[in-house]
């Protein structure tokens, strides 16, 4: 019965179903049905000018499936995912070279603290006072070596 209404609309049963795969992404974002409607307008309207019967219609849109999937991956890849963080990953450490913090505790006798977001840091550097702005110049094991800013 669902069927028949299907193959009784033609092409306009692929725009409707096209539209409707659109509207799910809006509810659910994922950046996946968005593809898949897309690829059931334009079967929609490939059907319009060719008249495809409907298995034809049927494989058209499974391959439009296909290519605007890949497409829409090649697309919406994020070309900063594989570089700089890809070097610092787990060496946390490493990416606070070059950073300015403030001083947690004072560094006495060449030891004090810093903050770092929701972590506190063990530094080392010539003595300063609880408050003072440091530079992080480089990292020994878990220490962060710390200079003038």
């Amino acid at each position: 019965m669902i069927q028949d209404a299907f193959i009784s609309l033609g092409a306009w049963a692929w725009i409707i179903l096209g539209v409707i795969l659109v509207g799910v992404e809006l509810l659910a974002p994922g950046a996946f049905f968005l593809w898949l409607g897309l690829a059931a307008i334009a079967t929609g309207l490939i059907d319009a000018v060719l008249d495809l019967s409907w298995q034809a219609a049927a494989l058209l849109f499974a391959l439009l499936c296909v290519a605007a999937v890949i497409l829409g991956r090649a697309v919406t890849r994020s070309k900063t995912q594989d570089e700089p963080q890809a070097e610092t990953l787990n060496r946390r450490g490493q990416s606070l070279v070059g950073r300015v913090f403030t001083l947690e505790t004072p560094i006495k006798d060449g030891e004090g603290r810093i903050r770092v977001d929701d972590s506190s840091w063990r530094v080392t550097g010539a003595d300063r006072f609880a408050g003072a702005k440091v530079r992080v110049v480089r990292i020994e094991g878990s220490t962060l070596v710390v200079d003038d800013p």
